[in-house]
């Protein structure tokens, strides 16, 4: 199907373009421009949207959203099979996410390796799927968050081995991260065991300071999972993970914009600390999208109250039920400019996962659209040039 998006102002690579127009053709963006020549680049059965015409004056169009770090939806769970997460993923579309990668909370080796290969096996079905991230079980006890204390274990050789070969899908590498804490034993050398299989080391739900930091980014870690949470805050006299982090031009950060895990203020700090380097993550869990009441995350009873998800019985937050075009909006609220609130939730993650196809609107990159209002409300989707709605 070949389509000409016209008519909105077109957020892409930190930049912006009025009145910009797409052609789309075959699931990729083919042809690209501002103005009225978009009359001479549609070709004769070509299906044209007028941006104006669906979200109004004012009209944004950027790149699909991504997702590196979320855990279900619409009461769905990833851990819960190939359904749910369709499910899941369904809902997250809507709200312009158009790709993401399936986080799984820690469990027993041997559920991990079937989920693992079940996610392998839907991430060459479904095109918005990207694969797995392994948030556990290689975690600090001291840091688990949401996660199963009695489940938690260091990173030896056999049992990242196993779980890294579940991945694998005709010679292909389909965890696209994994969370581990730098300071466990074995940790370093896990780290780069990872790095060589293709996936990423992210650094959370950790207790590290600033060498073990330094240690892991140097060991191959790139990412570090939801900055601030599950890891020691910064002090002025022993700064951990973050500062460490946000001044290396290797690392990516991970931010949960909910206003929950993260105070107003300390976002605007971490976003200039690290321009161009921040990820807009969800971390959302089955109740986004539902109502209050008691949900699952992994093994653990949540409850949640206003939106916010905790352990029962505890004030450990559970996940989020955050959307990412909601992350958008409130980091824009904040007073971020669009161009850079919209890379953080597509260049930037797909950057992290080397993917070039992925997150900008360029021509030969994926049709993954998303047409919003001028308050930034999602109007329409595209994944690989289909509507979503």
């Amino acid at each position: 199907m070949s389509m000409v998006i016209h008519s909105a102002l077109l957020v892409s690579d930190g930049r912006a373009m009025r009145d910009g127009w797409l052609r789309i053709e075959g699931g990729r963006i083919v042809a690209r421009g501002d103005g009225e020549g978009w009359r001479a680049a549609a070709q004769a059965g070509d299906d044209v949207q007028d941006a104006v015409a669906i979200a109004g004056e004012g009209a944004v169009l950027t790149p699909g959203l991504i997702d590196l770090h979320g855990h279900g939806a619409a009461g769905a769970s990833y851990d819960d099979g190939a359904d749910a997460i369709r499910r899941a993923r369904a809902h997250h579309r809507q709200h312009g996410t158009t790709r993401a990668v399936v986080s799984l909370v820690t469990a027993s080796l041997a559920d991990l390796e079937a989920r693992v290969a079940e996610i392998a096996q839907l991430a060459q079905q479904d095109d918005d799927i990207l694969g797995s991230h392994l948030e556990g079980p290689f975690l600090d006890p001291g840091h688990h968050g949401a996660h199963e204390l009695s489940l938690l274990r260091a990173p030896d050789a056999d049992a990242v081995t196993r779980l890294l070969a579940a991945g694998v899908v005709d010679g292909a590498q389909t965890i696209r991260q994994v969370t581990i804490a730098p300071e466990l034993p074995g940790a370093l050398a896990a780290i780069r065991q990872i790095v060589a299989s293709g996936a990423i080391a992210a650094i959370g739900h950790t207790d590290a300071d600033a060498t073990a930091t330094a240690a892991a980014i140097d060991a191959g870690a790139t990412l570090v999972t939801h900055a601030f949470n599950a890891m020691p805050a910064i002090h002025h006299r022993r700064p951990g993970p973050i500062p460490v982090a946000a001044r290396d031009e290797r690392v990516v950060l991970e931010l949960i914009a909910d206003g929950v895990h993260v105070d107003d203020a300390v976002m605007l700090l971490l976003l200039r600390a690290a321009p161009g380097r921040i990820a807009l993550v969800t971390d959302a869990m089955a109740a986004t999208g539902m109502a209050d009441g008691d949900y699952a995350l992994g093994s653990l009873q949540v409850v949640v109250a206003d939106g916010v998800a905790t352990v029962r019985g505890t004030e450990t937050i559970a996940g989020s039920t955050l959307t990412q075009d909601a992350a958008v909006r409130r980091i824009v609220a904040l007073g971020v400019d669009l161009p850079d609130a919209v890379e953080a939730a597509t260049g930037v993650p797909a950057r992290a996962l080397g993917r070039d196809d992925l997150g900008s609107l360029r021509v030969a990159a994926a049709a993954d659209a998303v047409l919003w209002t001028r308050d930034l409300e999602v109007a329409r989707v595209w994944t690989a040039g289909v509507a979503e709605r």
